[in-house]
């Protein structure tokens, strides 16, 4: 369903008891609501959450920015390169907002919060901008944006980068398939039809390339997020997978080390995606962090 939030139409899926404990998860660059898995949603569910989903602006089902057309990536990637500020249509924080925002339209003062890689930095800036809101902090495969921390191999960016055949939901499909290819977890890989069928679903369920790019841009433009760590006050768990090629495990480690009394779960084998095999081990870290707000 649709709502009002921060002033946009934000696309929510909403599960579980209405007076259970609410939980927030924020997906990451160009990714739906649906690329968090139902499977996921009832184990969180059978642990006692209320579990809320939405599309980020700009993604699945939410208000778009396309009367601000294709950016000019070269150009923004060029400028990130040479230290120059990147201007981007809207920012990470303006995205926090609109989180901040889903909270205030379901009448929620208070979220349990996961944000898993690009929604990872929308959730450091919810919990460092307005801690009474956030109980308590789940990132996942996520970074602060320091430049001095390890980042993806030019293969890893190019694959990240590589645009589809056209712009049918078929090629979109293709193309996610190639990249979680390259950025996901070898220790357990995915069947390929079934990751076949179920990229080709989102992708014909809302297909916006142009709507990723500009997300990209204002990662770029967010840069370095370290000194909103410190402010971050809610019981922080950080999980992150031992062999993630595009945000390193280096970038979690250091989140863990900079978030005041933060506890990490190093998963050996996990990339950057979300194995089947290993949601019951997400859910439980989430629900056991939650408990530290306790």
């Amino acid at each position: 369903m649709q709502i009002a939030a921060n002033g946009l139409a934000i696309e929510i899926d909403d599960q579980g008891p209405p007076g259970a404990d609410p939980l927030l998860l924020i997906m990451g660059l160009g990714m739906q609501l649906v690329a968090w898995p139902q499977e996921l949603v009832q184990l969180l569910v059978s642990r006692g959450f209320r579990v809320i989903r939405l599309d980020n602006r700009d993604a699945g089902l939410s208000q778009g920015f396309d009367q601000l057309g294709m950016p000019n990536l070269g150009l923004a990637a060029l400028r990130y390169a040479l230290h120059l500020p990147v201007k981007s249509p809207y920012s990470i924080a303006d995205m926090a907002g609109d989180a901040l925002g889903v909270l205030d339209a379901l009448g929620l003062q208070r979220a349990h919060v996961c944000g898993a890689s690009m929604g990872g930095m929308i959730a450091q800036h919810l919990a460092a901008r307005h801690p009474q809101r956030v109980k308590s902090l789940t990132l996942m495969m996520t970074t602060s944006g320091s430049r001095k921390l390890p980042q993806p191999s030019l293969s890893v960016q190019r694959a990240l980068l590589k645009r589809p055949a056209d712009n049918s939901p078929e090629a979109a499909a293709e193309r996610m398939q190639g990249l979680f290819g390259v950025i996901g977890s070898p220790a357990y890989p995915p069947d390929a039809a079934e990751l076949r069928t179920q990229l080709l679903a989102y992708a014909l369920r809302a297909n916006r390339p142009a709507g990723t790019a500009r997300q990209l841009i204002a990662v770029a433009a967010d840069g370095d997020r370290t000194p909103l760590l410190p402010r971050i006050s809610a019981p922080t768990c950080v999980i992150h997978g031992s062999a993630d090629p595009l945000v390193p495990l280096g970038c979690g480690q250091d989140l863990a080390a900079r978030i005041p009394g933060a506890v990490i779960d190093i998963v050996p084998g996990m990339g950057h995606d979300l194995p089947q095999r290993l949601l019951e081990r997400f859910a439980d870290g989430m629900r056991k962090n939650a408990a530290r707000a306790a």
